[in-house]
């Protein structure tokens, strides 16, 4: 005799195309009827004229079809109300709180623009997934966004399950988002503050992360809304600061410095970036835009110095064709390496 628990079990093999979870599970199946061999199925989508309605339509007749005593299987379909979709959301976001708990958020700032922050950032992503860590990169610089190119992923479009989940795109071992994926390189995005720090919020909140060790924030240069609102929302949040060895840009660094210590943000340190410019010919280091600024600024922010990055144009030429230093057999990318243990050993 037929049972209503055969055919939900059957109703378990039919996948969400979009989701990747079963119809059961997603709270989708809303009612089921046996009536002398006819089955009907009353199923709830998730909005209203779903392009995928037919496909499920049909993995739903093929799965039960299949059991013994069925003769006839129709389908109806209805749309999930306000309160099913957010049911849905929670359902599918079982970990919305790992930002605040279980990976290590890790933003990456720098006092004025031009130093290299998100190249260092793009790269320590790729170190650390290179060692084996799962990564996360959001590119909080919605405005001055660049880690899509640099990641070779500009204009391909993550995909958005139901109304307001993310799936990332995943790139050299790691999940990324950033606005290079919605808009156009040359459309500047002209927001007021509110607008900046809630995409980061969706970027943090309405993407579907998973489980990572790592989530590094490239945020943008100096200390508006966006690095407040990092600091605001995820008090465990670590800090880098990003400098090159020019006085100026060392004092601007440190005003983001005090920023993070004004809402107890731990410093986990400092990166100089174009440190030194070394000669391909007899190796000699040139410290093109001077030398001890960083060492100064460490003291006075009692932290350390992560690490030094040379000038090589090779980190330009890999970042603009979207493939990173950090993924070559080169020097610099060995030290990208031992910037991201070092890191990963620091709790």
């Amino acid at each position: 005799m037929l049972a209503r628990e055969d055919i939900l079990n059957a109703l378990k093999d039919v996948v969400d195309p979009e989701i990747g979870i079963n119809i059961v599970d997603l709270g989708m199946v809303k009612g089921v009827k046996i009536d002398d061999g006819k089955v009907t199925i009353d199923v709830n989508l998730t909005v209203a004229g779903c392009p995928l309605h037919s496909t499920i339509k049909q993995d739903i007749v093929d799965a039960v079809r299949g059991i013994d005593g069925v003769k006839e299987v129709e389908v109806n379909f209805g749309v999930m109300s306000q309160e099913e979709r957010e049911e849905l959301t929670r359902k599918l976001h079982p970990q919305k709180e790992f930002q605040f708990q279980s990976a290590r958020v890790i933003a990456v700032g720098s006092g004025k623009g031009g130093v290299g922050k998100s190249t260092v950032t793009v790269n320590l992503a790729i170190a650390l997934a290179k060692q084996g860590y799962k990564v996360g990169l959001i590119d909080a610089d919605i405005v001055g966004f660049s880690v899509s190119r640099m990641m070779g992923i500009s204009g391909k479009r993550p995909m958005v399950i139901g109304e307001d989940t993310i799936l990332p795109l995943e790139v050299h071992g790691i999940k990324v988002i950033s606005m290079g994926s919605f808009a156009d390189e040359d459309t500047p995005i002209i927001w007021r503050g509110p607008l900046l720090a809630g995409a980061l919020e969706q970027f943090l909140n309405d993407v579907l992360w998973g489980d990572l060790d790592f989530l590094l924030l490239d945020l943008p240069p100096g200390t508006g809304d966006i690095p407040l609102t990092v600091m605001q929302k995820i008090p465990h949040a670590e800090l880098i600061l990003v400098t090159t060895p020019q006085a100026a840009a060392s004092h601007v660094a440190g005003r983001l410095a005090f920023m993070a210590q004004k809402t107890q943000i731990k410093l986990l340190g400092i990166i100089e970036n174009m440190a030194y410019f070394e000669c391909p010919n007899c190796g000699e280091k040139h410290y093109i835009f001077g030398k001890g600024a960083t060492e100064e600024l460490a003291e006075e922010l009692k932290t350390r110095i992560l690490g030094s990055i040379p000038l090589d144009v090779k980190v330009r030429e890999r970042s603009d064709e979207g493939r990173p230093i950090a993924l070559d057999d080169e020097p610099v990318a060995y030290i990208y390496q031992d910037i991201a243990k070092r890191i990963a050993e620091l709790k």
